[in-house]
């Protein structure tokens, strides 16, 4: 079991907490917050605690030196600053004898939130790669590491692994909450037990599949992913999302497992993204049909296969649910789910922010803060951010 920030006396520690603040942003404004308000937990904890905290994140991907201005941490460190009623001292770099001054002068039980670590990866991309000397120079900076990022739990970055390789570690609680709610999807699921993925390519689920599909009674398919499956087994899916390289495995997974697979029977289609929809059965698609949601049929169909399971676990949305028009799918079992009594758990990335957007936040067992994440721990496989933690 591995060490949480319970774990520590933090009393006059310089306490590094690796956080999630990869928000959107979009003209200056955060569109949502939740990664931030999720963090704030573990924060309040350590400074109530007596310690200096030093807040790392990154935001957005940083390949060239324009990507700085549009990804810089400061508007986070001024909402941070209202949610804690605090003031939160922003550090425009990531090292250097400002970064360490800043520290040095800060009071124990104040916030410190330094620069993008991502700015590291404009030379040789130093956070993204774990380079050695920048996780050995970052954990110079503190006397404890909790990592509270799950988002980026399934990445070996400097700023996580690379910490946490040279200092003492442990994890905060929105990490701990998201282990303990994703294992109840995954350790003796409470049965009847339904996975719902949807998403672009099967390519990405494949893993997911291959770990569930023995302890679920259900995967039902949707989103992109849906048009691979039936051209494997002979439908037309006119210019619908095609990943090749994975018929085969859906055709094989079809034969052998075809009571749990299951497939919407029809679909809302259009020639063109902005052009005019229509709802089609499966075996009606014409050459130059898209299919972009889940149709009516299908979703009674989803419907009556959730009804009765305890446990439900959901990663991909069911359509091209940003564009209202194809977002109906998504919305009804999201709907169809927040009525229930079960255990559902919403795998993070576009799924967490469709369920939120369309006004369920509060409404499942658990929302998780990482797509990536999530999906690599229903893979069954270790996430480096975390395994490199102490262990109690």
């Amino acid at each position: 079991m591995k060490k949480t920030i319970r774990d520590f006396d933090l009393n006059n520690k310089k306490v590094i907490i690796r956080v999630d603040f990869n928000v959107p942003v979009k003209d200056n404004k955060i569109l949502d917050d939740n990664r931030i308000v999720m963090s704030l937990k573990t924060i309040n904890y350590a400074l109530d605690k007596g310690a200096k905290v030093i807040l790392m994140s990154h935001l957005g991907r940083i390949k060239e030196e324009k990507d700085k201005e549009k990804n810089s941490l400061e508007i986070v460190a001024k909402r941070l600053s209202e949610l804690l009623n605090r003031e939160v001292k922003f550090i425009n770099n990531t090292r250097g004898k400002e970064l360490e001054q800043a520290i040095n002068n800060l009071n124990f039980g104040e916030v410190l939130l330094m620069q993008n670590t991502r700015f590291e990866d404009l030379d040789g991309k130093k956070e993204s790669s774990n380079d050695l000397e920048l996780g050995k120079y970052w954990s110079s900076l503190g006397d404890i590491f909790i990592n509270d990022a799950f988002g980026t739990s399934h990445r070996s970055h400097a700023s996580n692994v690379g910490i946490a390789s040279n200092l003492e570690s442990g994890i905060g609680f929105l990490i701990e909450e998201e282990i303990e709610k994703l294992k109840l999807a995954t350790d003796n699921p409470e049965k009847p037990f339904a996975v719902i993925l949807g998403g672009a390519k099967v390519s990405d689920k494949i893993g997911v599949i291959k770990n569930l599909v023995d302890i679920c009674d259900y995967i039902l398919i949707g989103g992109g992913m849906v048009y691979t499956f039936l051209k494997s087994i002979g439908y037309n899916i006119g210019n619908s999302l095609l990943d090749s390289d994975s018929l085969e495995f859906c055709k094989e997974m079809l034969a052998k497992y075809n009571d749990k697979i299951i497939l919407p029977v029809d679909s809302i289609v259009s020639k063109e993204f902005d052009k005019d929809i229509t709802l089609k059965n499966n075996d009606c698609f014409d050459d130059d049909d898209i299919g972009l949601d889940i149709g009516q049929k299908s979703i009674e169909i989803f419907k009556n296969k959730l009804k009765d399971c305890n446990t439900v676990i959901w990663n991909g949305p069911l359509g091209y649910s940003e564009i209202e028009k194809y977002s109906n799918g998504t919305k009804e079992i999201l709907k169809y789910l927040s009525d229930k009594d079960k255990i559902v758990i919403i795998g993070g990335g576009d799924t967490a922010s469709a369920a939120i957007n369309f006004g369920y936040k509060g409404a499942f067992t658990h929302i998780s803060t990482g797509g990536g994440a999530s999906l690599e721990l229903l893979e069954g496989k270790k996430l480096p951010g975390i395994e490199i933690i102490d262990e109690k």
